[in-house]
């Protein structure tokens, strides 16, 4: 039989009757997500903003010039496209406006740094070409660096299959208004074809094109699909992203030498494959990364918090086939490679930030499985969180789990060095966890001190342990929580079944999270809910539960 992967059990359901495909357009405000054909020419999948620092920030749009150049088909001439930032929504007060050549070589997409801004300020932009004029945004500007900063307020969201759902999430965080970042981990598109990763095997919306993306115009594509929803467009264009990529920007389980859902030969190489996302990438996303250069950059907002964005596949040695392997400890395997390492570890020591946040696209803390499961209930875990049994025992090769070394290495530096405030914002395995950190998970917590905190958010759409197990929410999955949470005691908080969305708040006195659950991801018009808020005080190195109202 195939060994037990994430992709055979996905695949083993077999590919299911679909609806046509179909596309969404709209304008702002938020709106729950429609169908509706798209326009033939203009700026037809929203505008964006990103990476904002203390006087700049990156604008981004992708222009339709003339009917064929649909994204992906390499057609249309170059064309110059014209951008403006004021100070009001009304465009009286110009800041800064340019303009700049796009065409088939990067898909028709515009990125502009914007600079020569004010620090901590907001701003509306727009773009124009031809006569049409695309929506306005709304970005903002990062504190100046060192300035003082009573609060910071931002969504976190990853894992947004749209296969599985709608992006309700994103219209709730849209119509909030008060956020200053929306931070995204990692997982904004996914990888596979109809049929093969969907909704307890319904597939809500199927991906355009019907094929499991592998080449450059496949990439292109998929990001232009997602870019139609609308409720995506209306969170782009209302706050401004800072963003990472995980696995399923290029393929599961990702590795610098290939992948778990990548076959060599039948699907290209992995060096073309892996080029051919990472171009689409940048071309598509708001971010301050062109091909050759690496991903994982830091923003500071004043004298309150820096983040520091993760890139855990590029640099990562494959994942470990076996826990008694010795290499799975050894210093020669790496999950962030060496110069991201020292990158990291310097951000903590030097940071001129009370917080020092770091957007972690998988999970630190140390998770052992608890050996009361059964069978049933541990196949369903492999599959949420993308983990192998090898020799018998399930493990998280794909986390930091399976990189032993590496997290030795960052535990061991926070520790030796008094590092406090230090909080993972982490993405990937579609469940929500309040963490401490243990110095030795094996003492904790008699002997055993937090370092830091680790603070998990569930999935936009991607399938939970529910769905997996094809149960209702909060049935089946409460005991295998609790087994967890008994496992490992410095697990404090674990929902393994809901979708939805959160929303951090920083202060100088504490960090805290809520959660918010949607009533249906199948549902455009979903509902949200508050489900739990937990901190993290100034200090303390660990999660404590908060009780009252919402952020």
């Amino acid at each position: 039989m195939p060994p037990l992967t994430r992709r055979n059990l996905l695949r083993s359901a077999g590919v299911f009757a679909l609806a046509g495909a179909a596309t969404t357009v709209g304008t702002l405000p938020a709106q729950a997500a429609v169908r509706a054909p798209l326009a033939p020419t203009g700026f037809l999948h929203g505008v964006a903003s990103g990476d904002p620092m203390g006087d700049s920030v990156l604008l981004w749009t992708r222009v339709t010039p003339v009917p064929g150049a649909t994204p992906g088909s390499g057609a249309g001439a170059d064309v110059t496209v014209k951008w403006e930032v004021a100070e009001d929504s009304g465009f009286l007060r110009v800041a800064a406006r340019g303009s700049v050549k796009t065409g088939p070589g990067r898909d028709h997409t515009v990125k502009v740094i914007a600079g020569g801004l004010r620090a901590g300020t907001s701003y509306w932009y727009r773009f124009s070409l031809a006569g049409a004029t695309s929506v306005t945004g709304r970005t903002r500007t990062a504190p100046a660096a060192g300035a003082p900063v009573d609060r910071l307020r931002l969504g976190v969201v990853s894992c947004a299959n749209l296969q599985a759902g709608y992006f309700t999430a994103y219209r709730h965080l849209a119509d909030r208004g008060d956020l200053d970042v929306v931070l995204h981990l990692g997982d904004y598109l996914y990888e596979y074809a109809p049929g093969e990763y969907q909704a307890r095997d319904v597939v809500v919306r199927p991906h355009d094109p019907a094929v499991e993306m592998t080449t450059l115009s496949h990439y292109r594509r998929r990001h232009a699909q997602y870019k139609t929803d609308l409720d995506l467009q209306a969170l782009h264009a209302a706050v401004p992203f800072v963003v990472t990529w995980d696995d399923h920007e290029f393929a599961n389980d990702a590795w610098s030498g290939g992948a778990e859902n990548h076959t060599e030969g039948a699907e290209g190489t992995w060096a073309a494959r892996r080029a051919a996302s990472q171009q689409a990438y940048a071309e598509w996303m708001p971010v301050r990364f062109e091909p050759g250069g690496h991903i994982y950059r830091r923003f500071a907002f004043g004298s309150l918090a820096s983040i520091s964005m993760l890139d855990l596949r590029s640099y990562r040695s494959q994942q470990a086939s076996s826990i008694v392997d010795p290499a799975i400890g050894s210093p020669a395997r790496t999950l962030t490679g060496e110069a991201q390492m020292d990158w990291l570890l310097d951000g903590f020591s030097r940071a001129d930030t009370q917080w020092k946040l770091v957007g972690n696209p998988v999970m630190i803390a140390p998770v052992r499985f608890p050996s009361t499961l059964s069978s049933q209930e541990i196949g369903a875990v492999e599959q949420l969180l993308g983990t192998t049994t090898i020799d018998g025992v399930p493990y998280n090769v794909d986390q930091w789990d399976g990189y032993t070394a590496d997290r030795s290495r960052v535990i061991s530096h926070l520790r030796d060095n008094a590092i406090s405030d230090a909080v993972f914002l982490t993405g990937d395995i579609h469940s929500a966890w309040a963490c401490d950190v243990p110095a030795d998970p094996l003492t904790y917590p008699t002997n055993g001190a937090s370092v830091a905190t680790e603070l998990v958010c569930t999935s936009v759409t991607s399938d939970n342990l529910d769905d997996i197990l094809r149960t209702p929410p909060r049935t089946a999955s409460v005991a295998v929580e609790e087994a967890f949470k008994a496992a490992n005691p410095h697990v404090k908080y674990l929902d393994f079944d809901s979708h939805g969305f959160s929303v951090l708040e920083v202060t100088p006195g504490a960090l805290r999270m809520d959660w918010y659950v949607l009533s249906d991801r199948t549902n455009p018009a979903s509902t949200s809910t508050l489900s739990t808020s937990w901190q993290v005080t100034a200090g303390s190195r660990a999660v404590s539960r908060v009780g009252g109202g919402a952020l």
